[in-house]
């Protein structure tokens, strides 16, 4: 590029040079210069027309034989030029013979050379300025029509690319199938000298947020290698074939710069399966898609060149895509646990001033499914309000306030609520928290609070869990049904009257309790089967859930629903009515500071279960 702009600089200069030699030289070449007598003699004689009268000068046209009668008096050959110029004398007795004669003149003023220059130099540079504007725009690989088979790809050279794996935190398996791309990158005789293939390309699959590209990153900045940047959606366009030539010039420039990576974030956009579109026959998208695998294909792994994409849609994708050759590498970078989120966590508090009360371990346990791009918004929000407040340092209530924010939104302490209302809410969530503290003790009530957030959110109850677990019993989903019925509950045992506040409450377990019996087959009735099949349709809405069942069966399916559900809804009504002075005494408390957290909440609900 900076040699072209080198040409392009020698070539103008070398244009405006004979631009002002031309004009420099423009009365040589048009102009036959003449004496005053030659003149005279040849304005008496009727040779001369169109005359021009400035102040120092006069131009004119030569008529007919001219030339000749010009030849004679200078005694030479002179040559054919239709243009003369002389230096004009004080001659009073001009005008009024060019009038006498019939002569066609005009006066004009002096002309000066460099404003002729400028008026011929100043509409030329805007033209040509304009046509380099043009041309650059048609030819530009982001936006021109003659760079539309260019790719969009972003390159970064091996010293643009600062990360590397200490940046990286929560994915350690990730982490270490990466690992071996490295040295594949770095060492490639090392595999190739005992026949092995280096694998082609990597898929690196997982929920938003996980780290997907951040690991890709940092897989460039640890061996040490360019990394080619592009968004799947970057191939698709509107004109065919235009997704095909920018895979192929994709390829093509990863050749040149091997060994490198190229990665191909969202994936799924050009990757589809095929032939499932609801439009039907062949699409732009297909035509770029085979053209990928066919460039998957021809090009030699020994070069270095190692393809990593991201998706977090992979059951989408084109099992063309997926078979071994192409993408030989599937990584799972899932959400993070407990240990994960705190290292997250480090790593976005390393420039940040903490106050000596943050502790992130608590932070983490109250995070938890949070990914990675979660969390930086977490710490992000936490140093915006404590900066806000003018503090030298974040503390934890400001990491508290971030998580609430996150979670269930701004806080609305200007919303009005009457006092009954307020009354009705602090019960709703002191059932919640009475309830969990006695049948989820593994999930301890950290903090209930009663101030309005977000557009619905009236108050919440939020529990830590002590462990992370990654499967449920049937007696912990059914505990987690009858914590969902605590606020209904206490409402309808205090005010003998049921609101309009326990709406999510209900869709949850009822969904819940739908699941129990139509997927996890924990009905004893229905016994150990599923109802529910995941379907493939069309590419816009990829499965649907279509239920395998008879109008019996799905009798059946609907008492055992309600059974679960009457059952959860009793037991919590057992435990409040055997809870109901700690109901009063939380509530009270409630009212009194909208929020309760920490030993005042643990003392109240766990210390009394104990004396009891």
């Amino acid at each position: 590029m900076k040699k072209n702009y080198k040409v392009l600089l020698v070539l103008s200069s070398f244009f405006f040079f004979i631009l002002f030699f031309f004009f420099l030289e423009r009365e040589h070449f048009y102009y036959e210069k003449l004496t005053y007598s030659e003149f005279k003699i040849l304005l008496k004689e009727g040779l001369v027309d169109n005359l021009i009268l400035k102040k120092t000068e006069i131009n004119g046209q030569f008529k007919e034989r001219a030339s000749e009668r010009l030849s004679q008096l200078r005694n030479q050959k002179v040559k054919d030029t239709p243009y003369f110029r002389v230096y004009k004398a004080e001659d009073p007795e001009l005008v009024p013979f060019l009038e006498e004669r019939g002569i066609k003149f005009e006066v004009k003023p002096e002309s000066n050379f460099w404003i002729t220059f400028l008026s011929w130099m100043i509409p030329l540079l805007l033209f040509v300025g304009f046509w380099l504007f043009i041309f650059k725009k048609f030819a530009s690989p982001e936006s021109g029509i003659m760079g539309f088979g260019k790719s969009k790809a972003k390159i970064y050279v091996e010293n643009e690319i600062q990360v590397t794996f200490k940046d990286v935190a929560g994915v350690d398996e990730a982490v270490e199938e990466l690992k071996e791309i490295i040295e594949f990158l770095k060492n490639p005789q090392k595999f190739t000298r005992l026949g092995a293939k280096i694998p082609k390309g990597v898929l690196l699959i997982g929920p938003p947020g996980t780290g997907k590209t951040l690991l890709a990153r940092a897989v460039a900045g640890e061996s040490g290698v360019p990394f080619i940047s592009i968004s799947g959606s970057s191939f698709v366009e509107m004109f065919v074939g235009v997704g095909a030539a920018r895979v192929r010039d994709l390829f093509s420039q990863a050749e040149k710069m091997a060994p490198c990576i190229i990665f191909i974030d969202e994936i799924d956009a050009v990757g589809r399966v095929r032939g499932l579109s609801p439009l039907g026959g062949t699409e732009e998208r297909e035509h770029t898609l085979t053209q990928l695998l066919t460039e998957m294909d021809g090009f030699d792994p020994k070069k270095g060149v190692i393809i990593i994409a991201a998706t977090n849609r992979p059951e989408i994708l084109d099992q063309a895509l997926l078979r071994p050759g192409r993408f030989d590498r599937v990584i799972v970078v899932d959400r993070p646990n407990l240990k994960g989120r705190e290292e997250i966590l480090r790593i976005h508090c390393r420039n940040i001033k903490l106050a000596p009360d943050v502790d992130l371990k608590v932070i983490a346990a109250r995070t938890p499914g949070m990914v990675g791009a979660d969390l930086a918004n977490i710490v992000n929000e936490a140093t915006l309000l404590a900066a806000r407040k003018g503090k030298s340092a974040v503390e934890m209530e400001d990491f508290e306030e971030a998580i609430d924010r996150v979670i269930a939104g701004l806080a609305k302490k200007n919303r009005y609520l009457s006092p009954e209302e307020k009354k009705c809410i602090a019960y709703h969530e002191a059932g919640h928290a009475i309830v969990a503290s006695v049948l989820t003790p593994n999930e301890k009530v950290h903090r209930v609070s009663i101030i309005p957030r977000g557009v619905a959110a009236l108050g919440y109850t939020l529990q830590l869990p002590t462990e992370e677990k990654y499967l449920l019993t049937k007696q912990e989903i059914l505990a987690k049904i009858a914590v969902l019925f605590g606020g209904r509950v206490a409402e309808e045992l205090v005010f003998k009257e049921i609101s309009t506040g326990a709406q999510n409450d209900l869709e949850k377990a009822t969904e819940i309790a739908r699941a129990m019996v139509m997927d996890y087959g924990m009905s004893e009735v229905l016994g150990p089967q599923t109802f529910r099949k995941r379907e493939h349709l069309f590419l816009d809405v990829p499965f649907k859930e279509r239920e395998l069942i008879s109008e019996e069966t799905a009798k059946l399916i609907d008492q055992e629903i309600a059974k679960i559900l009457r059952t959860s809804y009793e037991r919590a009504k057992k435990i409040l009515e055997e809870k109901r002075e700690v109901l009063e005494k939380m509530v009270e408390l409630l009212l009194e500071k909208e929020v309760l957290e920490g030993s005042e909440l643990e003392t109240l609900l766990y210390q009394k279960s104990e004396e009891q």
